[in-house]
């Protein structure tokens, strides 16, 4: 408890107004989108690809909020991330009902086609907890479920980020796979070059975040 009382102190002298004057970044770029229920209830054939007012390139950081009740314990959520350069290529994270919690991660790249790099089949992912998609041009994708990194420094090449889509049914007969609530997704990017320090903030509230899921689940299970 002592190092998130620090790491909450640390947050609020970065988030301060008199140092986020000093640590200004031009290219930096926030977008928060809230996604309601009814848009993963629909196949993917029929999920129109939605365009962004930005394009998050060179740095991004995507936190998922799921905040959805499923409607039936095969229902998904699905949210892919397109490339500026070509829709063929796409990151795509997949958040299944309870009780399973199913979570899995998939890219689609030119040369490599459409491919799994994480399944986890049972509690893939904590409703208590932020999942956090990162990526940088040197380090690659990173991909946080909430509890742990179960994808690392993945080199997908160059992804800029210019819009996106989301699903949950996988054929027509099947019922709704959500009944009500929404997923909130932040999307921030910036180009570190231009100020490092300017991010800082963003990395340590996604520290607190994951720390909190993580206390809080080492305490639901003791």
């Amino acid at each position: 408890m002592k190092c998130l009382f620090l790491l909450f102190l640390l947050a609020g002298f970065f988030i301060s107004p008199a140092f986020a004057q000093e640590l200004t970044n031009p290219s930096l770029i926030i977008d928060t989108i809230e996604i309601p229920s009814d848009e993963f209830n629909r196949l993917l054939r029929d999920s129109p690809i939605v365009m962004l007012d930005d394009v998050h390139a060179i740095s991004w950081q995507v936190t998922i909020d799921n905040n959805l009740l499923y409607a039936n314990p095969n229902g998904n959520a699905v949210l892919r991330l397109y490339d500026k350069a070509t829709h063929d290529e796409f990151v795509e994270v997949g958040m299944g009902s309870q009780p399973d919690h199913k979570f899995w991660v998939a890219v689609k790249t030119p040369k490599e086609g459409y491919v799994v790099v994480h399944k986890d089949l049972d509690r893939g992912w904590y409703p208590q907890a932020k999942s956090i998609i990162s990526f940088t041009e040197r380090a690659g994708l990173t991909v946080n479920n909430g509890a742990r990194i179960v994808v690392t420094n993945l080199d997908i090449g160059e992804f800029a980020i210019d819009s996106y889509s989301v699903y949950g049914m996988e054929d027509s007969a099947d019922p709704p796979a959500v009944s009500s609530g929404s997923m909130t997704i932040e999307i921030l990017s910036g180009d570190p070059a231009k100020n490092a320090f300017a991010l800082f903030p963003f990395y340590v509230a996604a520290g607190v975040g994951i720390i909190v899921g993580v206390l809080f689940l080492t305490k639901k299970r003791s």
